[in-house]
């Protein structure tokens, strides 16, 4: 469908791209990865036609239509969102409007026999198979779906976009791009400005309504669950796997290991043959060696390995003095600004060490509660920060905090303490502040760029109670996990605003939902929570009516229960929670032993390929045949623990 050949891209005679060639088909559903700076939103441009290749071509046929989502936009702020909305099907409209005109005209003919006549049928017929090939047969309906599907309300509908924030206006664009239903979609980051229940319901539609789709997302599960095909962008090339995200991650491990090999293996020769040069370089007898040597020397291309891999890195948090049992305490807490009250009859405590997550729609009050727990902004009913509790607070505009004037590596450096100090290198590596980059001064970094700072030098602070509000935004997987490791080792306690499901995977153990005015506590991980709405989904239950029969207590619930003498709730909480953490502890155990099977037959497999290849370049001595046939019976001995092992792993997750 659309074929690029040969594509070459240069910024400041520094290449880009280098002779990259792919084909999108007819419903790929691509994801577009690499590290920040490899060039995935310059792709997405020029398969957008926004910008042109140095060389190269992209070919496509003239009828395919393009919708492309940019990470920022110029945004009109002149009209309603439905008015907005409906400037995708302006042409539409047009078409009806003519096609009305021209039913008209026919009406008052009397000639039916003029060729006038039969030239005016054509056009209304012309008109109508145009406007049926676009494939919606209700535009109201449509808008409607969409729009509420992407978290707006019905009454948001006739309201100015001028009224809403840049990330909601942002959301108001993708609708039009979506209701457009292009032959291509282009969407770069996408989820960024969208909560879980958005994400959900995108993730929904370009499964089952879009065509083909190029996306760029640093979020996981939404790329595990959209795509089938990962197009990795690296040094300059790519590498197409027809395979989703997660398995992509483990092929591009393989191929790595493999270019390091070949790497060191070339390094090897390059360093006997440099030696072989300086040995005999003045050696009258050795000369035509030589002079061979440095030709040879001279023909080698060097091979690149991709990136540095920083996974292993592992960041810890500085020893802080241990807080009281209970870090926040909330009772009966409610924020209005004038009429409209955000967040009311709140009442939740958090212990020491828990690990919760704070979700639900944009605009529900999430940031809100955070800001009354900082003391930022004032608001009715008692909040109590612990004893000992110090705080470290990680705001969406918490770049803008920092120091202008010093360099990257001075912000750190400032800041670190103890063994970190001689780690700063590194640390500013793996959050991709390597080499020059960490001398650079703050003021010239991008937005993106000074949140990544801001990250690292919460990092090293001495808290013991860390609120993070939507801090994986501008990070990319590797970043992100390195992130996550760092807070699920932290033994304090920590509250996190974030619709990314699978950074708070494995690191929350509560969940509370803002929606409504009120504020749910859920028990378990989020996908314990996940599991729970879309069965209160499947009943049709009205956001309100969900929210009053959650399985959740409300806090003000809670209070009720105590007022009425059910003082058994809390224990209740703590022997489910008790619970939760032995039964995980059984999957990971379960888990770690499929892996190890795995491991094992991976390891096998290979020793049987080269034995394989040695048979099948003639080498069949005794010893060789008796060595394939011992690991090809460890073999399958391997493959057995592993069935037994994914069969006990099935069973306890069926169980729980």
């Amino acid at each position: 469908m659309i074929s690029i050949n040969q594509l070459c891209v240069e910024f400041s005679a520094r290449p880009l791209f280098t002779d990259v060639s792919f084909v999108i088909n007819p419903n790929d559903k691509i994801a577009l990865v690499g590290k920040n700076g490899a060039g995935k939103s310059t792709m997405l441009k020029i398969l957008s036609g926004l910008q042109s290749p140095s060389s190269g071509n992209i070919s496509k046929p003239n009828e395919i239509t393009v919708g492309y989502l940019p990470q920022q936009m110029k945004l009109a702020d002149d009209t309603s969102i439905l008015e907005e909305t409906k400037k995708t099907f302006r042409k539409r409209f047009e078409m009806e409007d003519e096609l009305k005109r021209l039913n008209k005209t026919v009406e008052s003919f009397h000639d039916f026999e003029s060729e006038e006549y039969f030239r005016l049928l054509e056009k209304i017929q012309s008109l109508t198979d145009r406007i049926n090939m676009e494939n919606v047969s209700n535009v109201d309906a449509e808008i409607e779906k969409t729009l509420t599907g992407l978290g707006f309300l019905r009454s948001d509908f006739n309201r100015p976009t001028s009224e809403f924030s840049g990330g909601w206006r942002m959301r108001v664009e993708l609708a039009k791009i979506l209701l457009s239903n292009p032959d291509v979609l282009l969407l770069d980051e996408p989820t960024n400005h969208l909560d879980i229940e958005s994400i959900q319901w995108l993730e929904q539609f370009l499964q089952s309504k879009a065509k083909a789709v190029v996306l760029v997302s640093h979020d996981r599960a939404f790329l595990d669950n959209v795509t089938k095909r990962t197009i990795e962008i690296s040094c300059g090339k790519i590498y197409d796997y027809k395979v989703s995200y997660t398995p992509f991650v483990k092929l591009r491990q393989e191929r790595i290991e493999q270019q390091l090999r070949a790497y060191e293996n070339q390094q090897k020769l390059i360093a006997e043959t440099k030696d072989f040069i300086e040995r005999f370089r003045y050696k009258a007898t050795k000369a035509v060696q030589v002079q061979s040597r440095i030709k040879q020397l001279e023909k080698i291309v060097p091979i690149e390995v991709d990136e540095v891999d920083n996974s292993r890195l592992r960041l810890k948090f500085p020893p802080s003095p241990r807080s009281g049992d209970f870090p926040l305490i909330v009772e009966d807490l409610e924020k209005s600004y004038g009429d409209h009250v955000v967040i009311s009859n709140v009442e939740f405590s958090i212990r020491r060490g828990e690990k919760v997550a704070f979700v639900g729609k944009n605009g529900e009050g999430k940031s809100t509660l955070v800001k009354c727990i900082m003391g930022e902004i004032p608001f009715d009913g008692h909040l109590k920060i612990g004893h000992n509790v110090k705080i470290g607070y990680f705001a969406q505009n918490q770049a803008q905090m920092l120091d202008e004037n010093l360099s990257v590596f001075e912000t750190i450096d400032n800041v670190a303490t103890g063994d970190m100090r001689t780690k700063i290198r590194d640390i500013l590596g793996a959050f991709m502040f390597g080499g020059e980059a960490s001398d650079k001064k703050v003021r010239v970094l991008s937005g993106g760029e000074k949140t990544r700072l801001a990250m690292i030098k919460l990092l090293l602070e001495p808290v013991n109670f860390l609120i993070l509000d939507e801090p994986t935004n501008h990070l990319d997987m590797l970043t992100k996990d390195i992130l996550k490791d760092a807070i699920r080792d932290f033994d304090g306690t920590v509250i996190v605003v974030s619709h990314d499901r699978e950074f708070l995977d494995g690191l929350v153990n509560k969940v509370y939902e803002f929606g409504g005015g009120k504020v749910i506590e859920n028990l378990g991980g989020i996908y314990d929570f996940l599991r729970k709405k879309k069965i209160e989904n499947l009943s049709d239950l009205e956001r309100s009516s969900t929210l009053k029969n959650s399985p959740g207590l409300t806090t003000g619930q809670e209070a009720g229960n105590k007022k009425s003498g059910v003082t058994d709730t809390k224990d209740e909480k703590i022997l489910t929670y008790a619970e939760q953490k032995e039964r995980d502890k059984i999957i990971k155990k379960a888990e770690k032993a499929v892996k190890n099977a795995e491991d094992e037959i991976t390891r096998l497999e290979s020793i049987q390929s080269e034995l394989e290849q040695k048979l099948a370049s003639g080498i069949a001595t005794q010893e060789v045949l008796d060595e394939y046939s011992r690991i090809s019976s460890q073999l399958e001995n391997a493959m057995t623990s592993w069935e037994n092992a994914q069969g006990n792993l099935d069973k306890i997750r069926h169980e729980g």
